[in-house]
């Protein structure tokens, strides 16, 4: 994999795009209350999802998956950053959470 640009989760800028590209699962169990929710699978398709103004900062459970995606992007003409640790970093961090249940939210 070509070398991908990342940053912990403290270092992520407040007025960027968060994606998430886990699969809905995972996004309902627990995510960031601002992020923009693209699973890996669907981003080809939904590629006008993303704003072409911003930044896009991308993550996932641990960083594989996001770190794959930051590559893609960036090779489509995105200026886009991995989170280092994902949401698992996010959840440590004790960055702000939301569910889509109204169990507490939680890293799947």
């Amino acid at each position: 994999m070509p070398n991908v640009p990342s940053v912990t989760v403290q270092d992520v800028p407040a007025d960027v795009t968060l994606l998430d590209v886990r699969e809905q699962d995972e996004w309902d169990a627990g995510h960031a209350p601002e992020a923009l929710h693209i699973p890996m699978g669907e981003l080809v398709e939904r590629l006008g999802d993303l704003p072409g103004d911003k930044d896009v900062y991308v993550i996932c459970r641990s960083g594989g998956r996001s770190a794959r995606v930051t590559a893609y992007l960036n090779g489509n003409g995105w200026d886009a950053t991995n989170i280092d640790g994902g949401m698992q970093s996010w959840q440590a961090a004790g960055k702000k959470m939301v569910s889509e249940s109204q169990a507490e939210p939680q890293v799947i």
